[in-house]
């Protein structure tokens, strides 16, 4: 058992938790609502602010003020990376048990082409 098997189970794992960590950050520095916003643990002028759309949660919004934005970007780039390895050792398997093809070539370009757009999201944020 190789311990290359891992790398691919951990991307979501990295990913999903990485998100959720964005996602408490901004709620705890109050740059976001909570997704069941106008709830009573508010007070009336921030129930009237939490129900505007400019601070609906979503993972862009979560992620534009620091300190979170930087998490954010962190994550992005971390799974980026895990994305294009993870399509690289694809791409070298596939190779190895047959004959390269040329939709093995075309797997591995939509797999970076995935990852660039990662890497896209996670460090040009939108400004709060």
């Amino acid at each position: 058992m190789s311990p290359w098997m891992i790398l691919p189970v951990s991307l979501p794992v990295f990913i999903i938790t990485g998100i959720w960590v964005v996602y408490a950050m901004a709620l705890y520095n109050q740059h976001v609502c909570p997704v069941n916003n106008c709830d009573n643990n508010f007070t009336e002028t921030q129930k009237q602010l939490c129900c505007t759309h400019d601070l609906t949660t979503d993972v862009i919004k979560c992620g534009t003020l620091p300190p979170e934005s930087c998490f954010f970007s962190l994550i992005c780039s971390t799974g980026s990376f895990m994305v294009m390895l993870i399509g690289l050792l694809r791409y070298a398997h596939v190779i190895e048990k047959h004959q390269n093809c040329i939709l093995n070539t075309a797997g591995l370009s939509a797999g970076w082409l995935c990852a660039a757009g990662l890497i896209m999201v996670g460090n040009f944020q939108l400004p709060g």
